[in-house]
């Protein structure tokens, strides 16, 4: 407020009134205050109202005036509910019901995600399946490693053993409904320890303590990335490899893979020299290498890594002091007889390497023709990567209905050592290979 003089026997106080408009600053005094501002913020939402109820009559020429009132009373709400009434925030919002719902920059990316050649003809081939009597025109599938041939013997056990599972204690409804640890029950942490070293035909005995369980291979392989690199980090990986190790490692992390040539010439071997062009090539791209990924065998060209080949890959490691990551769920039904498969942590009991530094990728679905139950398994030997690992484990949980029923049948131990040997068998009967020039089937996998 102002005093100014009005004559020799007084003051007057005259008021100032300040009014944001819209970006409009009106000033006036005394009687001012009306026209100043009431009377513009009154015409301004008159005219604000007048352009929105224009534009929607526009928009839908065939609907009603909405002021005519026995239309409006002629309206009756929807079988479902009552009828919402359009609130008044709607009606004097400047955007009303015109937004846009956005998703994230890291949806964004993913929707844009194109899916290759091999997701492609995997989508063909659901499609239009090859079969021999209705569609023998059909697609065959052969992107997709399924182990089908022993279904029949986890069908019988389940018909034979369900019933009765599910009325006695260790499926009881308590067992199965309840919470559970979200890296696996106790009780199948030691089940698949155990069939793991029957897989490996007792060469290796697993230590409970060291696994976690997710559901599925996908989770664990990026759950290591996680726990192994930071974004801008890579892996080494011997390509040609599998398209699915794109998605599990870069999509989420934003971690790098930097493909390691092994060509068919020399019988897709992987060498220390390839491991080494690979790092340099990386370190001159500026992207720091936390460790080499591998698939023994390896996948998709079905090659079995050697003792050797394995000894070179943890000195390799050991000197660039980096991890190795070995994916080992095709290690059961391998097809050649002239081969032996040797696990990475087999090497490790045998020699003296940083145990810390090796971490074993397993699962079912290959082994045990069981791929719907998601069965994944991390092995490590490092503490902090088994507790990271633990707490990642709650985005990839396995249902307790899983667990429980994998606990009764891999803890028969006469189905487990009889479905081993049949499945096993039942692998190299029916293994084959594509004739082409310069490949042989009764010598390469």
């Amino acid at each position: 407020m102002k005093q100014t003089p009005r004559s020799s026997s007084g003051v007057t106080t005259v008021m100032r009134v300040v009014v944001p408009l819209q970006g409009l600053l009106v000033q006036g005094g005394g009687s001012g205050l009306v026209l100043g501002s009431i009377i513009p913020c009154a015409l301004f939402y008159f005219f604000q109202l007048y352009f929105k109820s224009k534009n929607r009559s526009e928009n839908n020429p065939t609907s009603p005036p909405p002021s005519s009132p026995p239309e409006l009373a002629e309206i009756s709400p929807p079988s479902g509910g009552l009828q919402r009434v359009q609130s008044l925030r709607s009606i004097w919002s400047p955007r009303g019901s015109n937004g846009h719902a956005n998703v994230s920059t890291r949806a964004g990316v993913m929707i844009r995600q194109v899916d290759g050649p091999y997701y492609d003809g995997l989508n063909r081939a659901f499609e239009n399946p090859y079969d021999e009597l209705s569609n023998s025109d059909g697609i065959i599938q052969l992107g997709l490693d399924e182990n089908k041939l022993s279904l029949d013997l986890v069908q019988d056990w389940l018909v034979a053993h369900t019933k009765c599972l599910f009325v006695d204690q260790e499926l009881r409804i308590n067992g199965i409904t309840n919470y559970h640890p979200f890296h696996g029950l106790s009780e199948l942490k030691v089940a698949v320890a155990g069939f793991m070293s029957q897989v490996m035909e007792g060469r290796v005995l697993f230590d409970p303590s060291q696994i976690v369980l997710t559901a599925g291979v996908t989770p664990a392989v990026e759950m290591l990335a996680f726990c192994l690199a930071d974004p801008g980090n890579a892996f080494l990986v011997p390509s040609p490899y599998s398209p699915d190790l794109d998605r599990d490692i870069k999509w989420r992390t934003g971690v790098d893979i930097i493909p390691v040539p092994c060509r068919s010439s020399d019988g897709f071997s992987l060498n220390t020299t390839s491991l080494d062009r690979a790092y340099n090539q990386a370190k001159k791209r500026g992207l720091k290498v936390q460790g080499v990924i591998i698939s023994n065998p390896l996948n998709p060209v079905g090659k079995l890594l050697t003792r050797n080949t394995l000894y070179n890959i943890l000195d390799f490691a050991m000197e660039k002091n980096i991890h190795v990551i070995a994916n080992e769920i095709l290690s059961g039904p391998t097809s050649n007889k002239n081969q032996e498969f040797f696990s990475l942590a087999e090497i490790l009991d045998s020699q003296e390497y940083d145990r810390k530094r090796v971490h074993v990728v397993y699962g079912l679905s290959k082994d045990l023709c069981f791929p719907g139950s998601r069965v994944g398994v991390v092995y490590s030997c490092n503490q902090n990567v088994l507790e990271a690992s633990k707490k990642f484990a709650r985005f990839s949980s396995i249902s307790s209905l899983s667990q429980r029923l994998l606990v009764s049948m891999l803890n028969d131990t006469a189905f487990v050592g009889e479905f081993i040997k049949i499945n096993r068998e039942r692998v190299r009967l029916n293994s084959f290979g594509v004739r082409i020039q310069g490949y042989d089937p009764t010598k390469d996998p």
